[in-house]
């Protein structure tokens, strides 16, 4: 018997990248079996996108702006209620590159027996480039071609990474074991949060290198220092950098993150006091981390 696949798809005022990144996830020659959208600005144009889809779907409307991590948590849940033997996420603003990538992560999960497979998200733009820089160690990879295996080249699968908001196939015991995204985090580090619970379950998951995910390239973000051989993060405006920081101080004050809290505080001290001769933004810096550290989640 063919597996039940739901697809969950998160969205907030993007209606136009909305209907490229639902035609994509209805378009699988191996097709979803229900499509639900959680929209966080409850819009009925929104509404009306969804309904025109050629799967059978489901439209819930929030009210409340949930952020990408309560959006994604609400859809799972329901999408486990719809009876979901794998739960598939995508977000708004991304689109699986073609129409083979559910039935190739499907295969690669059944193949290596894997409880969560992701696809490589690459740039929409340039589908060679990686959206988002991978570290392994402390080399940075860039290109889609630097992840094969240096032990294993032919291998379909890079075990133990995974991006899991853009393309991720989860099975639904994963779901139940590791749980959902946690709502207070809002956006911003609560795909970092999940990753750390699923590599703490014990259980299998990787990336399937012979597939992609399409997304706008984010490695503007990440801000070389020491030549390039490190990075940090500092995001374009005040709001997403009040998110991430704060979000990885509570992140990295959980089991499994807190032997990375050395190796952060010297890359941002550096960032900060000697690359931007910035105090303030590292003064800054420091306070958001606290209050992630402490579990202050009221929002700015």
């Amino acid at each position: 018997m063919s597996p039940c696949i739901v697809a969950v798809v998160v969205t907030h005022n993007r209606p136009e990248l909305l209907t490229a990144s639902l035609t994509a996830v209805a378009g699988q020659s191996r097709p979803v079996d229900h499509l639900v959208v959680v929209d966080n600005a409850d819009q009925p144009a929104v509404r009306d996108i969804v309904d025109s889809q050629p799967v059978p779907t489901t439209y819930i409307g929030s009210k409340y702006n949930l952020g990408g991590a309560g959006g994604f948590a609400l859809g799972i849940l329901h999408a486990l209620a719809l009876g979901a033997d794998w739960v598939w996420l995508a977000d708004d603003d991304g689109r699986p590159d073609g129409p083979e990538v559910l039935g190739t992560l499907l295969d690669c999960a059944t193949r290596h027996g894997l409880a969560e497979v992701s696809p490589v998200v690459a740039d929409i733009d340039d589908p060679d480039v990686l959206a988002f820089p991978l570290r392994r160690g402390l080399v940075w990879r860039r290109r889609r071609s630097e992840l094969a295996q240096p032990d294993d080249p032919d291998s379909d699968l890079l075990p133990g990474i995974a991006s899991l908001f853009n393309g991720a196939l989860f099975s639904a015991d994963c779901v139940a074991a590791v749980g959902v995204p946690d709502l207070r985090l809002f956006i911003r580090g609560d795909e970092v949060e999940v990753h750390r619970r699923l590599a703490r379950s014990g259980l299998p998951f990787g990336t399937c290198l012979t597939t992609a995910y399409l997304h706008p390239n984010g490695s503007d973000e990440f801000k070389p220092i020491l030549g390039g051989r490190m990075h940090t993060q500092y995001p374009d405006n005040e709001t997403k950098r009040y998110f991430t920081y704060r979000n990885r101080g509570y992140v990295q004050s959980q089991p499994g993150q807190r032997k990375l809290i050395p190796q952060e505080y010297a890359r941002f001290g550096w960032f900060f006091l000697v690359q931007r001769r910035d105090p303030g933004g590292f003064r800054d810096w420091l306070r958001l981390r606290a209050l992630g550290r402490r579990e202050r989640f009221t929002r700015p």
